[in-house]
């Protein structure tokens, strides 16, 4: 073995791109746990993210290399900083063609993100095949911009206007395929979250980043129900958001009970990770709508009200919603219309109505794509094979 080769880092079968929340590191760890559950090695399985994103943190503790990148996303209008984001970008880029170049890859799988954009542009330009994975029901604008020079392009929605599609659904971890909405498997979930038996399991989570038209909601609510010996409020409120939302209940006297006499029982944390035992475990969610949650609480059949980011690109998490909506497993709320009052008036409705309840659930479980990962796996597989 030569110098030269010792000092070369190892070939992968398949570099995985693209980040910056949540809703974009978990499917593509589910694609990368699917391709690992099929035969290939993890090792062989490179993760590139960005500096921002928090793909730093998950992706390790799922078992993969990561390589992180600088840049942020480009705003959609004329800013000054969109200046400092091009000049991240083009630097990017040029790493990005550097990593595909050292580490050859079979094949580049791209989840979207601004994160997505480098190492994709480096396969096209490198003829190395491209795989594009779309989870919203309307494409978001990297991949978009990659997607005609991709093999094929594994999408969620009918309807997505990308060529060489396959419908395959958003893929999904183990960890939410795992999960269990029958009745023991409640009774574990909320075992494991420390929520007492018997209350009624309100779920309000506004994604990775948090959310403060839905923090201040449930706070509002929280403070309506104070008295409430029925009813669990589980507020997974963002780290961001977290310090405020914590100073203002604790401001209001909220906070754990176990026993019913002495009045709602308040759980708050920034990121909750058992979130497939929190949507398993719940009676009812409210959410934002990104793509990830929306095909999480399909999966799990877990009845929600849904309340689309306002000002998200070409309004897709509008259309997400509506996927559950129109199918009966969800309400749907503008960001302007939830308040306490609202999420109040609600959930009070379907406290007394546990039939309403199950057919949501059962809604939404018909909808949900549970093999999906597995699909998107063996389309890269078969992409893999195929000569540049």
């Amino acid at each position: 073995m030569t110098e030269r080769s010792r000092r070369r880092p190892p070939r992968v079968f398949a570099l995985v791109t693209g980040g910056g929340t949540a809703g974009h590191v978990q499917p593509a760890l589910a694609v990368g746990e699917a391709l690992v559950a099929r035969g290939q090695e993890a090792s062989t399985i490179l993760y590139v993210g960005s500096r921002r994103g928090m793909e730093g943190r998950l992706v390790p503790e799922a078992g993969f290399e990561v390589t992180l990148l600088p840049g942020r996303g480009i705003q959609r209008r004329l800013t000054r900083e969109n200046l400092g984001a091009v000049g991240g970008l083009v630097v990017a880029c040029a790493l990005g063609l550097a990593i595909v170049v050292r580490r050859r890859p079979r094949v580049v799988v791209t989840v979207g993100g601004y994160a997505g954009v480098p190492c994709s542009v480096a396969a096209i330009v490198l003829r190395v095949p491209l795989v594009v994975v779309s989870c919203d029901a309307i494409v978001g604008a990297s991949n978009r911009l990659v997607a005609r020079f991709a093999r094929k392009c594994a999408v969620a929605f009918e309807g997505t206007s990308l060529p060489n599609q396959v419908v395959t659904g958003a893929p999904l971890r183990r960890a939410v395929l795992g999960a269990d909405r029958s009745p023991q498997g409640r009774n574990a979930a909320r075992a494991a979250l420390a929520v007492p038996p018997g209350r009624f399991l309100l779920a309000v989570e506004g994604g990775s980043l948090g959310a403060r038209r839905l923090n201040d909601a449930a706070l509002g609510l929280a403070k309506s129900w104070a008295s409430r010996g029925d009813v669990t409020i589980y507020h997974v409120a963002g780290e961001r958001n977290l310090a405020g939302v914590r100073r203002e209940s604790a401001e209001a006297g909220l906070g754990p009970q176990t026993s019913p006499e002495t009045g709602l029982d308040y759980r708050l944390v920034g990121y909750e990770r058992q979130m497939p035992a929190l949507l398993a475990a719940c009676d009812f969610a409210v959410c934002r709508a990104g793509a990830s949650t929306v095909a999480e609480l399909a999966a799990i059949g877990t009845p929600s009200a849904l309340v689309p980011l306002p000002g998200a690109p070409n309004d897709h998490q509008t259309r997400n919603a509506e996927a559950l909506s129109w199918a009966g497993a969800a309400i749907l709320i503008s960001d302007d219309d939830c308040s306490a009052e609202r999420l109040e008036e609600v959930v009070a409705a379907l406290l007394d109505d546990p039939e309403r309840l199950e057919s949501m659930s059962s809604a939404a479980a018909a909808a949900g794509h549970r093999d999906a990962a597995e699909q998107v796996a063996a389309l890269v597989e078969s992409v893999s094979k195929e000569r540049a």
